[in-house]
């Protein structure tokens, strides 16, 4: 049973006392993608050229930003015992409503707003499907997912649309501070947020709650279909909100935004040590899987090795970190 003094996947004082730091840090639910994230450092700084300058590890931490502001909204779903398999598509749909928007000259803070609208639209009703019908997740998102890819396919017939942004909306979603992108700013704003929300709140131990028991959460009152509804509206908003910055940072809607991010969120997700069954996760831990993709692809970059390779690192390092957490569980246990 969680309580709100200590929602699961956070450490205790006991904890503090029975084994010292250290065993909290061996027995926390995101060891494997901390681990992972040093590794992937230390490997890549010897490695490949010019990886430690400040300009690759700004590069570095905005492919993580842009990952993460989607992957940790996909964590709290995940731990709810739910997936989304449409935020890719959602990303570019939402980037496509905003272009087409202001090609046919709405302002511009509205036309940015009506990405968030048409997002927060498609997650509700991924969500009510779910929870009120009761059809797999995997099956409705992936649904969703081939319906409005097909639509921004057709509106935009292949082709990007290129959009004019003010300097204000340059500075809110694709400008730099101290060499680093805004997106950064996002990311670290929403970790803060949702961490507290997981960690610290009633909502927070309902999310758990839901994804670890669904039958004694729903004995318990908690409100599983409202909890899952947001939860999609959420990861919808988090997807608009990284095709509004792609958006607004290359100045133009490509047809090809946010593919495959729906699997590279999800295994930042299982990286960070989110269970695939539900009811345990935390938002640190993708945020270090997110760091550990990030150094990933740009470190190959610098080190002229081809793309493709990115993929098949990044299963090895998933199922090192699966087998990592399985290992810290069962130590746990």
């Amino acid at each position: 049973m969680l309580t709100d003094t200590e929602p699961r996947g956070s450490a205790t004082a006991g904890s503090w006392r029975k084994g010292g730091a250290l065993r909290i840090v061996v027995r926390a639910e995101s060891f494997g993608a901390g681990a992972a994230t040093v590794i992937s450092f230390i490997v890549f700084a010897l490695w490949a050229p010019h990886f430690l300058t400040a300009a690759s590890m700004a590069s570095a931490v905005q492919v993580a930003a842009e990952l993460g502001i989607v992957a940790i909204a996909v964590t709290l779903l995940m731990i709810a015992g739910e997936y989304d398999l449409s935020v890719g598509s959602i990303l570019g749909l939402a980037a496509l409503v905003a272009a087409e928007a202001l090609q046919a000259h709405w302002p511009e803070p509205v036309a940015l707003l009506s990405a968030f609208a048409a997002a927060a639209i498609v997650g509700f009703t991924n969500g009510f499907l779910v929870a009120y019908t009761r059809a797999p997740s995997l099956i409705v998102t992936l649904a969703a997912m081939f319906v409005w890819q097909g639509v921004v396919y057709v509106a935009t017939q292949g082709f990007a649309i290129t959009v004019t942004i003010s300097g204000f909306s340059q500075g809110l979603f694709a400008g730099t501070i101290g060499g680093y992108s805004v997106s950064t700013i996002w990311w670290v704003v929403l970790i803060i947020i949702l961490s507290v929300v997981l960690l610290r709140t009633r909502l927070g131990n309902h999310i758990f709650a839901t994804g670890g028991n669904l039958q004694s959460a729903r004995s318990l009152a908690v409100p599983v279909r409202k909890i899952k509804v947001g939860l999609y509206v959420l990861t919808a908003l988090t997807a608009a909100l990284v095709g509004v910055i792609q958006l607004v940072r290359f100045g133009s809607a490509d047809p090809t935004l946010g593919q495959n991010v729906e699997l590279t969120a999800i295994a930042a997700a299982v990286i960070g040590g989110t269970r695939l069954q539900g009811g345990s996760g935390t938002v640190l831990g993708t945020a270090f899987g997110c760091l550990t993709l990030g150094f990933i692809e740009v470190g190959l970059q610098l080190a002229s090795v081809p793309t493709y390779f990115f993929q098949g690192l990044v299963g090895l390092i998933l199922l090192g970190a699966v087998l990592i957490n399985l290992y810290v569980r069962g130590a746990r246990s």
